[in-house]
C-alpha cells in the first residue's frame, strides 16, 4: 500500500524550466556578464542538480571568476519575480494525483533542494496546491547536501515516519531520481520540457502525465 508520494522538486508540479533558464540569463546580465545560455545550452547542463555550482562550473570552464553565490541569488530573486509576472499551471495529472492522495489518506512530501524562497514562489503561483497541501516540505536549509545525494529524501522519510518501499517519487531531472533511488525510493520520472531527452534508466518508468492509479500500483509491485 502506497503511504506517501514525495514530488521531488518544484518542476514536477509546475514546469518552470524555461522561467528558470530566463531568470539565468536576466541575472548574467545583471552581474554584467556577457554569458548567454541558449536552450540546448541549458538542456545539457540539467545532468546535474544545484544552480549555484552550475554558474560555478561555467565560469570555471571560461577561465572566469565570478561570485555564483551572489550571481545565482540574483537570479532566484528574479525568478520568483517572473512566476508571480508570468503565471505559471500544473503539470498533467498534478491537481488528480494530489486529490486522489487525499482520499485514499496517502501522505504528500515536496521533496527538494531549492531555497525556501522558490517554494513560496511557487506554491503562491499554484492556487490550487499549498504549503498545507504537504505533510512534509524539504528546501535547501533541511540537507546539508543536495542531490543526486539521498539526504533530502532521507530527511523526509524520516519526517513522515514511513519506510522507502511504500512511497513513490516524482522527479523530473536525472540527479533527482538518482537521489530518490539512492534512497530506495520508487521512482517515477516526469521529465520537464528540457530534461525529456535524459537518461531515465534508474526510474521504474517514465511518463508524460501522472496517473493515480498507476502510482498507487507501483508500491504493491516488486520492483
Amino acid at each position: 500500500m502506497m503511504a506517501a508520494i514525495l514530488f521531488g522538486s518544484i518542476s514536477t508540479l509546475a514546469d518552470t524550466s524555461e522561467i528558470q533558464r530566463r531568470a539565468f540569463n536576466e541575472a548574467f546580465e545583471a552581474h554584467g556578464l556577457d554569458w548567454k545560455w541558449g536552450r540546448d545550452d541549458y538542456i545539457a547542463m540539467l545532468g546535474s542538480n544545484g544552480g549555484a555550482q552550475r554558474i560555478a562550473d561555467y565560469a570555471k570552464s571560461r577561465n572566469e571568476t565570478v561570485d555564483a553565490a551572489a550571481v545565482h541569488a540574483t537570479k532566484s530573486s528574479i525568478f520568483q519575480e517572473l512566476i508571480s509576472m508570468l503565471g505559471i499551471e500544473p503539470r498533467a495529472g498534478v491537481l488528480d494525483a494530489v486529490a486522489a492522495a487525499k482520499a485514499h489518506n496517502v501522505k504528500l512530501g515536496l521533496v527538494t533542494t531549492t531555497s525556501p524562497e522558490n517554494v513560496t514562489a511557487l506554491l503562491a503561483g499554484l492556487p490550487e496546491v499549498s504549503r498545507e497541501t504537504f505533510d512534509v516540505v524539504v528546501d535547501s536549509t533541511n540537507v546539508d547536501t543536495g542531490k543526486p545525494d539521498p539526504a533530502s529524501y532521507r530527511y523526509a522519510l524520516d519526517q513522515l515516519g514511513e519506510d522507502a518501499d511504500s512511497c513513490v517519487a516524482i522527479e523530473d531531472n536525472v540527479g533527482g531520481v538518482h537521489a530518490a533511488k539512492a534512497a530506495s525510493v520508487i521512482c517515477v520520472a516526469f521529465p520537464n520540457q528540457n530534461t525529456v531527452s535524459g537518461d531515465f534508466s534508474e526510474a521504474v518508468e517514465v511518463v508524460g502525465q501522472l496517473d493515480a492509479d498507476r502510482l498507487r500500483a507501483l508500491t504493491e509491485n516488486d520492483h
